[in-house]
């Protein structure tokens, strides 16, 4: 179990992984040592898993964002392992939820443009493995598009 030491480490992490092991002690009230300690500990544990860097998608050219609905034509294991394993392999689809309710999947989606989603639509997205339906909703305004848990 993390106590509130552990907890505030990783808020501060979550806000700048780029923080040393001196400003996150100071931050949380903890010396250096037990500070650097518990993050080894977090990394080891599989707590901490990777450290990233936010990018604004709209200064890279991707200005949009689409949510895909997807529907399976079959559940087999084979189908579902290669549809999948397809998502993993197409960059544009920055995530991937296995759903309840109406959809099987549901994907997150970074284009250029409209022009630039089509042609994933119909180049990839159709001719993924098992896919019978796809219903897109295109994002109008981020509201939140927060990476760090409530910790």
């Amino acid at each position: 179990m993390m106590d509130a030491y552990s907890r505030k480490i990783l808020e501060a992490l979550q806000e700048d992984s780029r923080m040393t092991v001196q400003q996150i002690s100071e931050r949380v009230g903890l010396s250096a040592t037990p500070c650097w300690k518990r993050i080894k500990e977090m990394e080891a544990q599989g707590v901490i898993h990777g450290y990233t860097v936010k990018v604004d998608r709209k200064k890279v050219g991707l200005n949009l964002l689409v949510m895909a609905e997807i529907n399976l034509s079959q559940h087999t294991e084979k189908t579902v392992a290669e549809f999948e394993a397809a998502v993993q392999a197409t960059p544009h689809i920055v995530r991937c939820y296995s759903t309840t309710g109406q959809s099987d999947y549901v994907l997150m989606i970074m284009a250029s443009d409209m022009e630039a989603y089509e042609q994933l639509l119909m180049r990839v997205l159709f001719k993924l493995p098992g896919v019978a339906h796809v219903r897109s909703s295109m994002v109008l305004r981020e509201i939140k598009a927060s990476a760090a848990l409530p910790l």
